[in-house]
């Protein structure tokens, strides 16, 4: 059976790594979470007093660049690779709310992106790859087999994503999360450099109204059809 690379698109809080595991574990892929790399290099510059509420040391977080060692190592228990920052895992610290309020910064950053891209397009060249992230089918794999754009209401994202963070633990109001849902879709889709657009030969899925599951057949009948073809 012939590998192919996924692309998975989309809007914060949508299910596009939910979607990308399930993809992955079922077609024995490889999985790559984008957003977990550009997570924990704003976990960096937080820890290193380069960002706050108020301000961005970009200058100095651009020169700190070749000091980030990102890495991802697969935790059997788990059943998925987990985030590596300097050979420390990082995987909880980097799904706090915290993080989601700076990750959109830093990810806008032309400098970061570069570094980021060329190891994601490092891993994905022998293809057998899901990856998800805001410019996969754009710009690391314009030439993916199966580009998928993930998208759905923002009020259903807040309500997914508040609900992970109550279930972790994390004191939040509802409130908070959906200002970072909506403060994020805006980032991402007016910065300068690979801004968040549906690629022209993307299929755009809506997941609003679908569960985990509905969603996981809709989008295995399009991988089918692409590996089938």
């Amino acid at each position: 059976m012939k590998k192919i690379t996924i692309a998975i698109d989309g809007f914060s809080s949508t299910g596009k790594s939910t979607l990308a595991k399930q993809l992955a574990k079922h077609l024995g892929y490889v999985y790559v979470d984008t957003g977990a790399m550009y997570r924990a290099v704003a976990l960096y510059a937080m820890q290193n007093d380069l960002i706050g509420t108020d301000f961005l040391d970009k200058e100095k977080l651009i020169s700190s660049l070749p000091s980030i060692k990102l890495s991802f190592k697969f935790n059997s228990e788990l059943g998925f690779a987990e985030m590596y920052l300097n050979d420390v895992n990082v995987e909880t610290e980097i799904r706090t709310l915290e993080v989601s309020n700076f990750v959109s910064s830093v990810a806008a950053i032309s400098e970061v992106r570069a570094k980021l891209v060329e190891q994601q397009q490092e891993m994905g060249k022998e293809k057998g790859i899901v990856m998800d992230g805001r410019d996969i089918g754009t710009v690391v794999f314009p030439n993916a087999e199966l580009k998928i754009f993930m998208t759905a209401g923002a009020d259903t994202r807040a309500q997914r994503r508040f609900a992970e963070l109550q279930a972790k633990g994390d004191t939040v109001s509802y409130e908070e999360v959906l200002k970072n849902v909506v403060d994020r879709d805006y980032v991402d889709t007016h910065r300068e450099d690979s801004p968040l657009v549906i690629a022209e030969d993307a299929i755009e899925v809506d997941n609003s109204y679908l569960d985990r599951k509905e969603q996981f057949d809709v989008v295995l009948e399009l991988v089918n059809e692409v590996i089938n073809s």
